[in-house]
């Protein structure tokens, strides 16, 4: 344990957790986690988001710990610019899988997330990109599989993220996982690969473990880091599914939720 905190590491995720709404984050929740930080706990950010589209929001935060990206895929030296670990998506099998979840469900949107630092996102046909998040258009389906891959993103037109998640997992869930990260935001990623893979391995460079771990996050892809930390914080505006599972919930990520908790820890410490 740190002196002034029972947690020795604080896991955040990014979207709809750390950022507000409008992608900022509070002056209260930044003033929280120096708080946190100088009483002698480490802060990892652990976000879906693969490193390309995490990384101008670590700079501007002027964050120079380990990122984990990609849901798990990716560790990333926020200080050094560096790729730490990588896991890739198998091409052959996110095809395969793709198929089946077709065959079941109909035609579906596609992105992929390129692996490596500067990896493009690619976006077929008729794929809404949420933001204004950088992207590469494709319409030759030959170009997704062109080079190595950390995931797969799907939509359909007419189901929404929870129902399309659940037809996913039914028809492809022993080829790869399947994770709901947001609407509009529904990815294969490697079988058995999920944030709590990419969380305790970070962590683990820092010679902390799962029982030094208070994590906070607003999605179903939050639920397996959830199950790895000791203590799992949902947002007020948290996913249903995750706010079943959490320890405690929180305000809102636009009520700074984070810093809530953490300064209710601290003056407990003191």
């Amino acid at each position: 344990m740190s002196d002034g905190l029972p947690y020795r590491l604080i896991a955040t995720d990014l979207d709809g957790t750390l950022l507000r709404d409008d992608g900022t984050i509070s002056p209260r929740t930044r003033a929280a986690l120096v708080a946190a930080t100088e009483a002698g706990a480490a802060h990892i950010v652990v976000t879906g988001r693969a490193v390309p589209w995490t990384r101008h929001i670590l700079d501007d935060l002027g964050y120079e710990g380990l990122a984990v990206c990609g849901q798990g895929a990716q560790v990333y030296d926020a200080g050094q610019h560096r790729l730490l670990t990588s896991v890739t998506l198998d091409r052959k099998i996110a095809g395969v899988a793709l198929a089946k979840i077709e065959a079941e469900v109909g035609p579906l949107y596609i992105a992929a997330s390129r692996d490596g630092l500067d990896g493009d996102v690619l976006v077929g046909p008729g794929y809404a990109v949420t933001g204004t998040l950088p992207s590469t258009p494709f319409t030759d389906v030959s170009d997704l599989w062109a080079a190595p891959l950390n995931k797969l993103y799907i939509q359909h037109p007419r189901l929404n993220s929870d129902e399309l998640a659940e037809a996913a997992q039914g028809a492809a869930g022993g080829f790869v996982t399947v994770v709901m990260a947001g609407e509009g935001i529904v990815e294969l990623l490697p079988l058995g690969l999920s944030k709590a893979t990419g969380l305790s391995l970070a962590a683990r460079r820092l010679g902390l473990k799962a029982d030094d771990t208070i994590a906070f996050g607003d999605m179903p892809n939050d639920i397996p880091m959830f199950g790895w930390a000791a203590h799992g914080v949902a947002m007020g505006n948290a996913h249903a599914d995750l706010r079943a599972v959490a320890d405690e919930v929180t305000a809102s990520n636009d009520e700074d939720g984070i810093a809530v908790v953490l300064e209710r820890l601290l003056s407990e410490q003191a």
